[in-house]
C-alpha cells in the first residue's frame, strides 16, 4: 500500500497586510454582497475578478424559490466575466460573504463544489493560475491556484 499526502499552501493575512490591489478587490467583493439577491438563506455572498487586462467585474449569489435555479457569485462573477472579456484570464478572485444579520464571517467563507469546479475550468481555459482570496474579518486566505481547492480535480485531460 503506497499514501498519497497532499499538502496546501494557504497564507494568511491581515486587511492591513495586503498589496493595495488586493484590498481593493476584497473591498469589492465586500461591497458586492450589498447588491446579492437571497431572501430564502439570507446568506450574502459577492465575487471580484481582476483580469488579466486590469479590469475587476463583480458577482453576487442569485436565490429562486426553487431552490436548484440559483447561482453562486463565484460562478455569477466568473460567468460574467468569460462572457464580456472572452480573451481575459482571471488574476485575481476575491470571495466575501455576510450572514443573515448583515456582518462579514469571521472566518473565510470557500466556494462550494460546482463553484470549484467552474473556478479550474476557467483556470485551465487560459492556462493561467487564478489566485484566490477568501474574506474573512480574522484573515484573508491567500492560495495560488485553484488546485489549492480541489486537489485531485478532474478536468478535460481525464478523459483523453
Amino acid at each position: 500500500m503506497k499514501e498519497l499526502n497532499i499538502q496546501i499552501p494557504i497564507k494568511i493575512y491581515e486587511y492591513e497586510e495586503l498589496t493595495d490591489a488586493d484590498r481593493k478587490l476584497i473591498d469589492a467583493a465586500c461591497e458586492a454582497t450589498q447588491r446579492s439577491y437571497a431572501p430564502y438563506s439570507h446568506f450574502s455572498v459577492g465575487a471580484a475578478a481582476q483580469l488579466e487586462n486590469g479590469i475587476t467585474v463583480t458577482g453576487t449569489n442569485q436565490e429562486n424559490a426553487a431552490y436548484p435555479s440559483g447561482l453562486c457569485a463565484e460562478r455569477t462573477t466568473l460567468f460574467y466575466a468569460n462572457s464580456q472579456y472572452p480573451d481575459q484570464a482571471v488574476d485575481t478572485l476575491a470571495i466575501a460573504a455576510r450572514n443573515e444579520r448583515g456582518e462579514f464571517l469571521e472566518d473565510p467563507i470557500p466556494p462550494c463544489g460546482a463553484c470549484r469546479q467552474v473556478m479550474l475550468e476557467t483556470e485551465k481555459r487560459f492556462k493561467h493560475p487564478m489566485r484566490i482570496l477568501l474574506f474573512g474579518k480574522k484573515g484573508i486566505y491567500e492560495l495560488k491556484n485553484v488546485g489549492g481547492l480541489l486537489p485531485l480535480s478532474f478536468d478535460a485531460s481525464a478523459m483523453e
